[in-house]
Protein backbone atom coordinates (compact mmCIF):
# COMPACT_ATOMS: atom_id res chain seq x y z
CA UNK A 1 0.00 0.00 0.00
CA UNK A 2 1.35 3.64 -1.04
CA UNK A 3 1.80 5.91 2.02
CA UNK A 4 -0.22 8.97 0.87
CA UNK A 5 -1.86 10.79 3.27
CA UNK A 6 -4.77 11.19 0.66
CA UNK A 7 -5.35 7.88 0.43
CA UNK A 8 -8.59 6.13 1.07
CA UNK A 9 -8.85 2.51 2.90
CA UNK A 10 -11.95 0.68 1.91
CA UNK A 11 -12.62 -1.82 4.12
CA UNK A 12 -15.18 -4.68 3.31
CA UNK A 13 -16.88 -7.24 4.97
CA UNK A 14 -18.49 -9.52 2.08
CA UNK A 15 -21.10 -11.98 2.34
CA UNK A 16 -22.49 -13.99 -0.76
CA UNK A 17 -25.10 -11.52 -1.74
CA UNK A 18 -23.98 -8.46 -0.50
CA UNK A 19 -21.20 -6.61 1.13
CA UNK A 20 -20.99 -3.93 3.88
CA UNK A 21 -17.84 -1.24 3.25
CA UNK A 22 -16.58 1.65 5.23
CA UNK A 23 -14.35 4.14 3.67
CA UNK A 24 -11.20 5.20 5.85
CA UNK A 25 -8.79 8.20 5.40
CA UNK A 26 -4.94 7.60 6.60
CA UNK A 27 -5.94 9.41 10.00
CA UNK A 28 -8.82 6.39 10.75
CA UNK A 29 -11.42 9.28 10.09
CA UNK A 30 -14.78 7.57 8.44
CA UNK A 31 -15.76 8.92 5.30
CA UNK A 32 -19.29 6.87 4.39
CA UNK A 33 -19.76 3.73 3.50
CA UNK A 34 -22.73 1.28 3.04
CA UNK A 35 -24.40 -2.17 2.24
CA UNK A 36 -24.61 -3.12 -1.21
CA UNK A 37 -25.84 -5.90 -3.62
CA UNK A 38 -23.32 -8.38 -5.11
CA UNK A 39 -25.22 -8.85 -8.13
CA UNK A 40 -24.80 -6.36 -11.10
CA UNK A 41 -26.89 -3.63 -10.28
CA UNK A 42 -25.52 -3.61 -6.42
CA UNK A 43 -21.94 -3.63 -7.75
CA UNK A 44 -22.76 -1.30 -10.37
CA UNK A 45 -23.92 0.99 -7.67
CA UNK A 46 -21.09 0.36 -5.16
CA UNK A 47 -18.76 1.64 -8.32
CA UNK A 48 -20.63 4.84 -8.49
CA UNK A 49 -20.18 5.46 -4.65
CA UNK A 50 -17.14 4.98 -4.88
CA UNK A 51 -15.66 7.10 -8.11
CA UNK A 52 -15.95 9.91 -5.59
CA UNK A 53 -12.66 8.39 -3.94
CA UNK A 54 -10.55 8.02 -7.01
CA UNK A 55 -7.47 7.37 -4.51
CA UNK A 56 -8.33 4.20 -2.71
CA UNK A 57 -7.35 0.74 -2.11
CA UNK A 58 -9.71 -1.90 -0.74
CA UNK A 59 -8.96 -3.73 2.13
CA UNK A 60 -11.09 -6.92 2.01
CA UNK A 61 -11.63 -9.93 4.88
CA UNK A 62 -11.16 -13.22 3.66
CA UNK A 63 -9.99 -13.07 0.24
CA UNK A 64 -9.04 -17.22 -0.21
CA UNK A 65 -12.64 -17.68 1.06
CA UNK A 66 -16.18 -15.72 1.16
CA UNK A 67 -14.85 -12.32 0.01
CA UNK A 68 -12.69 -13.87 -2.89
CA UNK A 69 -15.46 -13.64 -5.46
CA UNK A 70 -15.81 -10.29 -4.96
CA UNK A 71 -11.87 -9.68 -4.92
CA UNK A 72 -11.78 -11.46 -8.41
CA UNK A 73 -14.09 -8.80 -9.85
CA UNK A 74 -11.98 -5.85 -8.44
CA UNK A 75 -9.35 -7.05 -9.69
CA UNK A 76 -11.17 -7.29 -12.91
CA UNK A 77 -12.00 -4.09 -12.50
CA UNK A 78 -8.64 -2.76 -12.61
CA UNK A 79 -8.89 -2.04 -8.54
CA UNK A 80 -6.12 -2.24 -5.78
CA UNK A 81 -6.85 -5.18 -3.41
CA UNK A 82 -5.13 -6.30 -0.32
CA UNK A 83 -6.20 -9.74 1.63
CA UNK A 84 -6.91 -8.91 5.66
CA UNK A 85 -7.10 -12.08 7.83
CA UNK A 86 -10.14 -12.49 9.52
CA UNK A 87 -7.50 -12.74 12.50
CA UNK A 88 -6.30 -9.63 12.43
CA UNK A 89 -10.47 -8.44 11.91
CA UNK A 90 -10.99 -10.25 15.22
CA UNK A 91 -8.48 -8.45 17.42
CA UNK A 92 -9.27 -5.13 16.14
CA UNK A 93 -13.02 -5.62 17.12
CA UNK A 94 -11.99 -6.32 20.44
CA UNK A 95 -10.31 -3.32 21.12
CA UNK A 96 -12.70 -1.12 19.04
CA UNK A 97 -15.55 0.44 21.02
CA UNK A 98 -19.07 -1.30 20.75
CA UNK A 99 -18.54 -3.80 23.45
CA UNK A 100 -17.61 -6.61 21.10
CA UNK A 101 -21.14 -6.26 18.86
CA UNK A 102 -20.53 -7.97 15.82
CA UNK A 103 -22.46 -6.78 13.04
CA UNK A 104 -21.41 -6.26 9.27
CA UNK A 105 -20.86 -2.65 9.96
CA UNK A 106 -18.87 -3.23 12.80
CA UNK A 107 -16.77 -6.23 11.06
CA UNK A 108 -16.50 -3.11 7.79
CA UNK A 109 -14.80 -0.81 10.42
CA UNK A 110 -12.54 -3.29 11.90
CA UNK A 111 -11.38 -4.02 8.34
CA UNK A 112 -10.92 -0.86 7.62
CA UNK A 113 -8.56 -0.48 10.69
CA UNK A 114 -6.54 -3.41 9.64
CA UNK A 115 -5.74 -1.69 6.29
CA UNK A 116 -4.99 1.31 7.38
CA UNK A 117 -2.94 0.25 10.31
CA UNK A 118 -1.08 -2.36 9.31
CA UNK A 119 1.98 -2.49 6.47
CA UNK A 120 2.31 -5.72 4.44
CA UNK A 121 -0.81 -6.98 3.71
CA UNK A 122 -0.66 -9.35 1.35
CA UNK A 123 -2.33 -7.79 -2.33
CA UNK A 124 -4.33 -9.95 -4.09
CA UNK A 125 -3.47 -10.85 -7.61
CA UNK A 126 -4.80 -12.00 -10.57
CA UNK A 127 -3.22 -15.79 -11.20
CA UNK A 128 -5.21 -17.51 -13.74
CA UNK A 129 -2.55 -20.42 -13.38
CA UNK A 130 -2.98 -20.56 -9.29
CA UNK A 131 -6.89 -20.42 -10.04
CA UNK A 132 -6.63 -23.45 -11.74
CA UNK A 133 -4.25 -25.20 -9.18
CA UNK A 134 -6.39 -24.20 -6.20
CA UNK A 135 -10.03 -25.28 -8.05
CA UNK A 136 -7.98 -28.83 -9.21
CA UNK A 137 -6.56 -29.09 -5.74
CA UNK A 138 -9.94 -28.33 -3.91
CA UNK A 139 -11.13 -30.91 -6.19
CA UNK A 140 -8.60 -33.16 -5.35
CA UNK A 141 -9.36 -32.66 -1.94
CA UNK A 142 -12.70 -33.28 -1.90
CA UNK A 143 -12.39 -36.68 -3.77
CA UNK A 144 -10.30 -38.12 -1.16
CA UNK A 145 -12.55 -36.75 1.87
CA UNK A 146 -15.23 -38.94 -0.20
CA UNK A 147 -12.96 -41.81 -0.37
CA UNK A 148 -12.05 -42.00 3.27
CA UNK A 149 -16.13 -41.53 4.14
CA UNK A 150 -17.03 -44.42 1.89
CA UNK A 151 -14.43 -46.81 2.46
CA UNK A 152 -15.46 -46.72 6.74
CA UNK A 153 -18.76 -46.86 5.64
CA UNK A 154 -17.68 -50.24 3.48
CA UNK A 155 -15.69 -51.55 6.61
CA UNK A 156 -18.89 -51.01 9.18
CA UNK A 157 -20.77 -53.33 6.68
CA UNK A 158 -17.86 -55.60 6.39
CA UNK A 159 -17.30 -55.98 9.77
CA UNK A 160 -20.80 -57.30 9.77
CA UNK A 161 -20.56 -59.74 7.09
CA UNK A 162 -17.10 -60.94 8.05
CA UNK A 163 -15.98 -62.18 11.77
CA UNK A 164 -13.87 -59.92 12.35
CA UNK A 165 -14.30 -57.67 9.14
CA UNK A 166 -11.38 -56.54 6.93
CA UNK A 167 -7.91 -55.24 7.01
CA UNK A 168 -7.13 -51.70 7.69
CA UNK A 169 -5.99 -50.55 4.15
CA UNK A 170 -8.80 -52.28 1.89
CA UNK A 171 -8.73 -51.44 -1.90
CA UNK A 172 -11.74 -51.57 -3.80
CA UNK A 173 -10.84 -54.68 -5.77
CA UNK A 174 -9.69 -56.79 -2.40
CA UNK A 175 -13.30 -55.58 -1.17
CA UNK A 176 -14.68 -56.84 -4.50
CA UNK A 177 -13.18 -60.03 -3.76
CA UNK A 178 -14.29 -60.71 -0.13
CA UNK A 179 -18.01 -59.93 -1.20
CA UNK A 180 -17.71 -62.75 -3.64
CA UNK A 181 -17.55 -65.35 -1.40
CA UNK A 182 -20.23 -63.88 1.06
CA UNK A 183 -23.99 -65.38 0.68
CA UNK A 184 -26.22 -64.08 3.45
CA UNK A 185 -29.25 -66.09 3.54
CA UNK A 186 -31.54 -63.72 5.61
CA UNK A 187 -32.81 -60.15 4.08
CA UNK A 188 -30.78 -57.91 6.14
CA UNK A 189 -27.49 -59.99 5.15
CA UNK A 190 -28.11 -59.59 1.60
CA UNK A 191 -29.09 -55.56 1.93
CA UNK A 192 -25.77 -55.31 3.67
CA UNK A 193 -23.97 -56.74 0.94
CA UNK A 194 -25.60 -55.30 -1.80
CA UNK A 195 -25.09 -51.55 -0.37
CA UNK A 196 -21.40 -52.76 0.10
CA UNK A 197 -20.87 -53.83 -3.60
CA UNK A 198 -22.61 -50.16 -4.72
CA UNK A 199 -19.84 -48.62 -1.92
CA UNK A 200 -17.42 -50.90 -3.81
CA UNK A 201 -18.52 -49.23 -7.02
CA UNK A 202 -18.46 -46.20 -6.05
CA UNK A 203 -14.97 -46.04 -4.58
CA UNK A 204 -13.63 -47.75 -7.72
CA UNK A 205 -15.27 -44.77 -9.74
CA UNK A 206 -13.68 -42.31 -7.12
CA UNK A 207 -10.29 -44.24 -7.63
CA UNK A 208 -10.41 -43.53 -11.19
CA UNK A 209 -11.31 -39.80 -10.37
CA UNK A 210 -8.48 -39.40 -8.10
CA UNK A 211 -5.84 -41.07 -10.57
CA UNK A 212 -6.64 -38.73 -13.24
CA UNK A 213 -6.55 -35.72 -11.32
CA UNK A 214 -3.28 -36.57 -9.65
CA UNK A 215 -2.05 -36.78 -13.67
CA UNK A 216 -2.99 -33.14 -14.13
CA UNK A 217 -1.95 -32.07 -10.84
CA UNK A 218 1.50 -33.41 -11.57
CA UNK A 219 1.59 -31.51 -15.43
CA UNK A 220 -0.10 -28.02 -14.05
CA UNK A 221 2.64 -28.01 -11.03
CA UNK A 222 5.28 -29.08 -13.21
CA UNK A 223 4.39 -26.07 -15.53
CA UNK A 224 5.05 -23.71 -12.75
CA UNK A 225 9.15 -24.13 -12.78
CA UNK A 226 8.75 -25.04 -8.76
CA UNK A 227 11.09 -27.94 -7.69
CA UNK A 228 8.84 -28.69 -4.78
CA UNK A 229 8.11 -32.12 -6.65
CA UNK A 230 12.10 -32.94 -6.21
CA UNK A 231 11.41 -33.31 -2.36
CA UNK A 232 11.38 -36.18 -0.43
CA UNK A 233 7.41 -36.76 0.85
CA UNK A 234 5.77 -33.92 -1.35
CA UNK A 235 3.40 -35.29 -3.95
CA UNK A 236 1.33 -33.17 -6.79
CA UNK A 237 -1.04 -32.40 -4.50
CA UNK A 238 0.65 -31.34 -1.51
CA UNK A 239 3.22 -29.44 -4.47
CA UNK A 240 -0.03 -27.54 -5.01
CA UNK A 241 -1.35 -26.67 -1.97
CA UNK A 242 1.82 -25.30 -1.50
CA UNK A 243 1.69 -22.89 -4.50
CA UNK A 244 -1.92 -21.66 -3.89
CA UNK A 245 -1.59 -21.01 -0.07
CA UNK A 246 1.97 -19.45 -0.21
CA UNK A 247 1.62 -17.31 -3.29
CA UNK A 248 4.53 -14.93 -3.01
CA UNK A 249 6.58 -16.61 -0.54
CA UNK A 250 9.07 -13.44 -0.32
CA UNK A 251 6.51 -11.61 1.47
CA UNK A 252 7.57 -13.70 4.71
CA UNK A 253 10.38 -11.95 5.64
CA UNK A 254 12.63 -14.94 6.85
CA UNK A 255 12.15 -18.96 7.46
CA UNK A 256 10.83 -18.22 10.92
CA UNK A 257 8.01 -15.95 10.07
CA UNK A 258 6.70 -18.91 7.38
CA UNK A 259 7.11 -21.12 10.55
CA UNK A 260 4.99 -19.13 12.19
CA UNK A 261 2.47 -19.41 9.47
CA UNK A 262 1.89 -22.66 9.17
CA UNK A 263 2.12 -23.79 12.83
CA UNK A 264 4.92 -25.43 12.71
CA UNK A 265 7.35 -22.80 15.15
CA UNK A 266 6.49 -23.79 18.78
CA UNK A 267 5.03 -21.08 21.14
CA UNK A 268 7.05 -19.35 24.19
CA UNK A 269 5.09 -20.48 26.91
CA UNK A 270 7.93 -20.01 29.82
CA UNK A 271 7.38 -18.27 33.29
CA UNK A 272 10.32 -17.52 35.90
CA UNK A 273 12.86 -19.53 35.46
CA UNK A 274 11.50 -22.35 33.88
CA UNK A 275 11.77 -22.23 30.40
CA UNK A 276 9.35 -24.22 27.42
CA UNK A 277 7.31 -24.35 24.79
CA UNK A 278 4.10 -25.65 23.44
CA UNK A 279 2.53 -26.44 20.15
CA UNK A 280 1.20 -24.41 18.37
CA UNK A 281 -2.09 -25.37 17.04
CA UNK A 282 -2.76 -22.18 14.73
CA UNK A 283 -1.64 -21.17 11.96
CA UNK A 284 -2.74 -22.61 8.19
CA UNK A 285 -3.81 -25.94 8.82
CA UNK A 286 -3.55 -27.13 5.19
CA UNK A 287 0.32 -26.51 4.88
CA UNK A 288 0.77 -27.66 8.43
CA UNK A 289 -0.88 -30.70 6.96
CA UNK A 290 1.36 -31.01 4.41
CA UNK A 291 4.18 -30.79 6.32
CA UNK A 292 3.05 -33.84 8.48
CA UNK A 293 2.16 -35.94 5.93
CA UNK A 294 5.88 -34.97 4.33
CA UNK A 295 7.44 -35.84 7.88
CA UNK A 296 5.13 -38.80 7.98
CA UNK A 297 7.11 -40.17 4.51
CA UNK A 298 10.34 -39.35 5.41
CA UNK A 299 10.22 -41.36 8.99
CA UNK A 300 8.90 -44.76 6.95
CA UNK A 301 12.16 -43.94 4.79
CA UNK A 302 15.86 -43.99 5.40
CA UNK A 303 15.83 -40.43 4.32
CA UNK A 304 17.82 -37.29 6.13
CA UNK A 305 14.13 -36.44 8.03
CA UNK A 306 14.23 -39.80 9.69
CA UNK A 307 17.80 -39.36 10.60
CA UNK A 308 17.11 -35.78 12.20
CA UNK A 309 14.59 -37.46 14.03
CA UNK A 310 16.27 -40.38 15.59
CA UNK A 311 19.19 -37.80 16.61
CA UNK A 312 16.36 -35.84 18.01
CA UNK A 313 15.25 -38.87 20.22
CA UNK A 314 18.80 -39.70 20.94
CA UNK A 315 19.03 -36.20 22.80
CA UNK A 316 16.01 -37.45 25.01
CA UNK A 317 12.92 -35.93 22.99
CA UNK A 318 9.90 -37.72 23.12
CA UNK A 319 8.50 -39.04 19.91
CA UNK A 320 6.13 -36.51 19.62
CA UNK A 321 8.43 -33.93 20.12
CA UNK A 322 11.05 -35.14 17.93
CA UNK A 323 8.42 -35.30 15.33
CA UNK A 324 7.44 -31.71 15.76
CA UNK A 325 11.10 -30.97 15.60
CA UNK A 326 11.50 -33.12 12.20
CA UNK A 327 8.14 -30.62 10.73
CA UNK A 328 9.84 -27.21 12.08
CA UNK A 329 12.96 -28.48 9.87
CA UNK A 330 11.14 -28.96 6.66
CA UNK A 331 9.03 -25.99 6.78
CA UNK A 332 12.38 -24.28 6.84
CA UNK A 333 13.92 -26.92 3.30
CA UNK A 334 10.09 -25.97 1.67
CA UNK A 335 10.80 -22.39 2.42
CA UNK A 336 14.12 -22.43 1.50
CA UNK A 337 12.89 -24.26 -2.19
CA UNK A 338 10.12 -22.29 -2.67
CA UNK A 339 12.52 -18.98 -2.17
CA UNK A 340 15.23 -20.55 -4.48
CA UNK A 341 12.42 -20.98 -6.73
CA UNK A 342 11.52 -16.92 -7.26
CA UNK A 343 14.86 -16.36 -7.34
CA UNK A 344 15.78 -18.55 -10.45
CA UNK A 345 11.95 -16.90 -12.01
CA UNK A 346 13.61 -14.06 -11.48
CA UNK A 347 14.79 -12.51 -14.98
CA UNK A 348 14.75 -8.46 -14.89
CA UNK A 349 16.47 -6.13 -12.99
CA UNK A 350 13.16 -5.13 -11.15
CA UNK A 351 11.83 -8.91 -9.59
CA UNK A 352 9.12 -9.66 -9.10
CA UNK A 353 7.83 -13.30 -7.06
CA UNK A 354 5.87 -15.84 -8.03
CA UNK A 355 2.33 -13.29 -7.14
CA UNK A 356 3.43 -10.97 -9.07
CA UNK A 357 5.30 -8.46 -6.27
CA UNK A 358 8.23 -6.47 -6.76
CA UNK A 359 11.43 -7.04 -4.36
CA UNK A 360 14.68 -6.00 -4.91
CA UNK A 361 18.14 -7.37 -5.35
CA UNK A 362 20.09 -7.15 -2.30
CA UNK A 363 21.38 -10.72 -0.61
CA UNK A 364 18.74 -12.93 0.77
CA UNK A 365 18.27 -13.47 4.67
CA UNK A 366 17.81 -17.03 4.01
CA UNK A 367 20.82 -17.03 1.67
CA UNK A 368 22.34 -21.20 1.44
CA UNK A 369 21.06 -24.31 -0.34
CA UNK A 370 19.91 -25.60 3.36
CA UNK A 371 18.31 -24.12 6.56
CA UNK A 372 20.20 -24.88 9.90
CA UNK A 373 19.38 -27.27 11.70
CA UNK A 374 19.25 -25.53 14.75
CA UNK A 375 16.06 -23.47 13.86
CA UNK A 376 13.59 -26.69 14.72
CA UNK A 377 12.96 -25.73 18.40
CA UNK A 378 12.98 -21.81 17.96
CA UNK A 379 9.42 -20.70 19.04
CA UNK A 380 7.23 -17.91 17.19
CA UNK A 381 8.92 -15.06 15.64
CA UNK A 382 8.77 -11.27 17.24
CA UNK A 383 6.36 -8.88 15.88
CA UNK A 384 6.70 -8.35 11.79
CA UNK A 385 8.58 -5.90 10.51
CA UNK A 386 7.01 -2.93 8.53
CA UNK A 387 8.38 -4.49 5.44
CA UNK A 388 7.71 -7.97 5.33
CA UNK A 389 9.11 -8.68 1.90
CA UNK A 390 11.89 -11.01 1.98
CA UNK A 391 14.94 -9.59 -0.46
CA UNK A 392 16.04 -11.77 -3.34
CA UNK A 393 19.50 -12.51 -4.10
CA UNK A 394 21.17 -12.02 -7.42
CA UNK A 395 20.42 -15.03 -9.64
CA UNK A 396 23.49 -16.94 -10.50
Amino acid sequence: MKDESSRVVIGMDPHKRSVTIEVMTADETVLGGGRFGTDEVGFAEMGRYISQFPDHVWAIEGCSGIGHHVAVRLLAAGEEVVDVPPKLTARARVFSTGQGRKTDATDAHSVALVGTRMAGLRPVVDDEQLAVLRLLVDRRRSLGEEHTRKTSQLHQLLLELIPGGAKRDLSAAQAKALLAKIRPRDVVGKTRRRVAAELVADLERIYARKKEANKELTELVKDTGTTLLDLHGIGPTGAARLLVEVGDITRFPNKAHFASWNGTAPIDASSGDQTRHRLSRKGNRQINRVLHTMARVQLRNPTQGRAYYDRKKADGKAPMEAMRCVKRRLSDIVFQTMLNDAVRTTRTPTRTGPGGQRSNDSDSSAAGSQPHTNSSDKPLPGPARTQPKTTLPAAS
